[in-house]
């Protein structure tokens, strides 16, 4: 067998090791830890591929390894949060919406794959599922804040799981990060809005994180409509592109 990575895949198995967790503790009830460790998996899979490339220690065992684990982590754990939290009531409804959304992660994550060198790096096709995971997980943590009733919470979360599941497997271009560059110059305004948020998150993570997610995902939709509307579509370049991991 060939010599493998050892920090980008120690992290890739951070990653997993929260979504494992995660599915623990839902399964014991315990949904606010399983929240968090949800989120605590996004931010190892931002590392892996990021130190990855700046070691230059990319592989495509590392690819495949990541996979994996986004499934476990932003697939599964997500899901049975979701169905042991408020689909359980629904009944046969209920598990098939939650085996949607893994349904749904997986095409996602098998399509990145397969479609990584062709697509521009500027956005992603479809909701990435590290950030459908993202918004499941801080909607619960969001509603225990607002201190939802429960009988409203259950068709909420019902229409959320089929919707996050549809943008997913969409052609809806969501803006990607990958290209921003970080060594450059920019206005001062933007280091005071950074910080503003910074301080916001502090002060009250478990609503304004969900709100971060969602206003992402709500503009990045407003985005893909006035694009229709201006008669622009969804091009997929034929010149390579696209990252090997984060999905």
């Amino acid at each position: 067998m060939r010599k493998i990575y050892l920090v980008p895949n120690f992290v890739t198995t951070a990653n997993m090791f929260c979504g494992f967790y995660s599915m623990v503790a839902s399964i014991h009830g315990d949904f606010i830890p399983a929240a968090w460790a949800i989120l605590a998996a996004a931010i190892f899979d931002m590392l892996d591929g990021r130190i990855a490339r700046l070691a230059r220690a990319t592989s495509q065992f590392g690819v495949e390894y990541d996979s994996l684990s986004d499934l476990i982590s932003f697939g599964l754990a997500p899901s049975i949060l979701f169905y042991r939290w408020s689909l359980e009531p629904f009944g046969r409804l209920g598990w098939a919406a939650a085996f949607l959304f893994v349904a749904c992660g997986a095409l996602r994550l098998a399509r990145f794959n397969v479609t990584a060198a062709v697509l521009p790096k500027g956005y992603f096709q479809g909701l990435p599922i590290p950030m459908g995971a993202g918004i499941a997980a801080t909607f619960y943590i969001f509603s225990q804040a607002m201190g939802w009733e429960a009988v409203s919470e259950e068709y909420v979360v019902l229409v959320l799981t089929f919707a996050l599941a549809g943008l997913m497997i969409s052609t809806v271009p969501f803006p990607s990060f990958k290209e921003l560059n970080w060594r450059s110059r920019t206005s001062f305004a933007y280091l005071i809005a950074a910080v503003l948020v910074m301080i916001l998150v502090a002060i009250k993570p478990e609503v304004v994180i969900f709100v971060l997610l969602s206003s992402y995902v709500i503009l990045s939709l407003f985005w893909w409509v006035v694009r229709l509307a201006r008669g622009e579509k969804f091009v997929i370049s034929e010149k390579p592109g696209g990252s090997q991991q984060s999905h």
